[in-house]
């Protein structure tokens, strides 16, 4: 195994849960990981440099999954003194009543179950973010995803995804064995960081979507992820 282009295998998360509560605890496994990994670290960084000064702000999360995502950019931003509007999107129903029943009632956070290629917002959102979402699809769906945020955030969006590289493939799934991660969470591990990006395939992605040159960029993040994002209000 080179990695030298995508694995496109499938994730057993995606095609063989059949049983909600075991849903829902590899949802909270998972949440674990973005902890560990420090996955949200980019996302809060990016945005809060974005709403220095804002005041309200509106954000979609799409692919939010149980939601720990956005609790987190809610105690963030209030901290900042912002008031976020924020809503989650997910395909899953099993992901949004996880992530209603996690969230406290003082976030007002609003969740859908929609496919995000078939949503169209009664407005624009001022920001758009996805995490751990683009390696689930194919390249021609990247495209049409960054199409469609181009389309619905005002301001701006961020990926947030992993890199593929030969370390974690082979080191993730010791990690998730030494602290019992979901059996899921095990097994899909190594699947997504070979369905990952390298640098140059997000540069010919935003190509094929026709975002101008030098108008996203492209950042690596330890401890192995990729983030893209786009400022639109300011081109």
């Amino acid at each position: 195994m080179n990695l030298a282009t995508r694995v496109l295998a499938p994730e057993r998360m995606d095609t063989d849960c059949r049983d909600e509560a075991d849903y829902r605890a590899c949802l909270h496994d998972l949440a674990r990981v973005n902890t560990v990994t420090f996955t949200h670290r980019p996302i809060l960084a990016w945005l809060r440099r974005q709403t220095d000064n804002l005041g309200t702000f509106s954000l979609l999360d799409v692919a939010c999954g149980g939601g720990d995502a956005l609790r987190r950019i809610h105690r963030q931003a209030t901290t900042w003194g912002s008031r976020p509007i924020l809503t989650g999107l997910d395909l899953h129903p099993w992901s949004i009543r996880a992530a209603k029943d996690a969230t406290p009632d003082t976030q007002k956070i609003r969740y859908l179950t929609e496919d995000v290629f078939g949503f169209t917002p009664d407005k624009p959102f001022d920001f758009i973010v996805s995490s751990q979402f683009t390696h689930h699809l194919t390249d021609d769906e990247i495209v049409l995803f960054i199409r469609w945020m181009d389309a619905n955030a005002t301001r701006g969006w961020f990926i947030a995804d992993l890199r593929r590289h030969l370390f974690p493939y082979y080191g993730f799934p010791l990690l998730a064995r030494i602290a019992s991660w979901h059996r899921f969470v095990r097994h899909d591990g190594r699947i997504s960081i070979g369905r990952a990006f390298v640098p140059a395939d997000w540069c010919r992605l935003l190509d094929q979507a026709g975002v101008p040159p030098n108008a996203a960029t492209v950042q690596a993040h330890f401890p192995f992820r990729l983030t893209v994002s786009r400022l639109i209000a300011s081109q």
